[in-house]
């Protein structure tokens, strides 16, 4: 197979395509979800994981979980979620059935924040999607995402 091999041409431009509908997706929310609500793209996407939990076996996650949720590493996530808890949006506190484990959860003040961003991150969505749609580069991706009915969930451990 050579640089110039038709199906890897192929698979670069879309691989190529993809990045730049995801880069346009990310800006387009990540100033939407800035200018309204103090929030970046990541750290919506974390609140949005942690509020999904629930109490009972399996309900809440672990931080390696949290972080493939929200694809960052786990340093990384630890760090947002540091960021976030100093802002009182989060909460931390030890697995009563393993000492050595640390849960997150969403504070009253996160969940409340999280409910006014969720209409925004809706909306830009959209409009970057719709927007992303008149790029004929784009066009099949975009109607993949918007024909898309697979819920994607973090399961507990």
């Amino acid at each position: 197979m050579t640089a110039t091999d038709p199906a890897l041409t192929a698979l670069a431009q879309g691989w190529t395509a993809l990045s730049l509908l995801h880069g346009r997706l990310e800006a387009h929310i990540e100033r939407a979800l800035q200018s309204r609500h103090g929030l970046s793209v990541r750290e919506y996407s974390l609140l949005d994981v942690l509020s999904r939990q629930h109490d009972g076996e399996g309900g809440h996650l672990q931080m390696k979980q949290v972080a493939d949720a929200v694809v960052l590493s786990q340093s990384a996530t630890t760090r947002l979620v540091t960021r976030l808890e100093d802002r009182g949006l989060l909460m931390r506190y030890l697995c009563p059935t393993d000492r050595r484990g640390i849960y997150t959860n969403v504070s009253d003040a996160g969940l409340a924040l999280l409910e006014e961003a969720r209409p925004t991150n809706e909306a830009a969505l959209r409009e970057a999607l719709a927007e992303a749609a008149g790029d004929e580069r784009l066009t099949p991706l975009v109607r993949a995402v918007e024909g898309a009915d697979v819920p994607l969930t973090v399961h507990a451990a």
